[in-house]
């Protein structure tokens, strides 16, 4: 009998990435456009990726299917 192929939210799986130690990891928002508004160290802290805590994260690795 053939299992049933897991879906997974296909918005969620382009937003979010869950790392090998399951750390749920994001990109930061706001940063591609309008940068002259922006001080520099704001768009360096956006650079890196932001880490998703607590219950979201929980939600987050449900709707991936992990």
């Amino acid at each position: 009998m053939k299992h049933q192929k897991k879906r997974i939210k296909n918005s969620v799986g382009k937003r979010f990435k869950v790392t090998k130690n399951g750390k749920v990891m994001f990109s930061h928002q706001y940063k591609s456009h309008l940068k002259i508004n922006k001080s520099g160290s704001r768009l360096r802290r956006q650079k890196e990726p932001g880490i998703l805590k607590g219950t979201f994260a929980h939600k987050i690795k449900q709707l991936l299917g992990k």
